[in-house]
């Protein structure tokens, strides 16, 4: 299904499982962070959704095919060609962001994937025609699930303030060429500089 996420040997190959029906796929390629981390992160992150808003799951469920766990440029995003929601390899692996933080991420994507879906289904203007509104309806989602979490407190902070930004601000076009670059610069002085226990990048 995610076969865009294979490389040749000896590059890192993408380990998979699936966790509350949910296929997760995770592509690691630093050497510094824990593939079984990510997943006990993954694990917590979708149960935190089932917890405080188990109706949210069961759309995420429906809407998307998998998370991939990938490195790249962004914490999040969802590719509409594969149905798959990214949630960043060092995003998940940052200990400075808690649980509630990722998921607010989960259900920011899974209902871009929600709207994909509306879209094609029902004939909802889609986001290429409607990227501000696109947007703002998943940050109200984030919104949402920053008060239902009893430490949403970041969340909503995040959500509120990317609302009130002006429609090219709020969903900016990225020029993902030079973002990749940025981020492979990165990869590259972590790879050169001292291990420090515990540490991981947020990318």
């Amino acid at each position: 299904m995610f076969s865009w996420l294979k490389r040749s040997p000896p590059d890192p190959q993408p380990e998979t499982r699936v966790i509350q029906g949910i296929r997760v796929d995770v592509l690691n390629t630093r050497a510094d962070l824990s593939t079984e981390r990510v997943f006990r992160r993954a694990e917590a992150v979708i149960e935190r959704v089932r917890q405080y808003q188990p109706w949210r799951l069961a759309h995420i469920r429906r809407d998307i095919a998998g998370i991939v766990v990938i490195r790249y440029a962004c914490r999040a995003a969802y590719f509409p060609d594969t149905r798959a929601c990214m949630l960043e390899l060092t995003f998940m692996a940052n200990e400075q962001f808690s649980d509630s933080q990722v998921a607010a991420s989960l259900v920011h994507e899974g209902m871009h994937a929600r709207l994909d879906r509306l879209s094609q289904e029902y004939g909802v203007t889609p986001f290429a025609q409607a990227r501000a509104r696109h947007e703002r309806i998943c940050r109200r989602a984030e919104l949402d699930f920053g008060l239902a979490v009893p430490d949403g407190a970041p969340v909503v902070q995040r959500a509120v303030e990317s609302m009130r930004l002006a429609d090219e601000e709020v969903a900016p076009v990225i020029e993902w060429g030079e973002a990749e670059r940025r981020i492979a610069a990165v990869d590259r002085a972590q790879a050169l500089s001292p291990r420090t226990p515990g540490m991981h990048s947020d990318g």
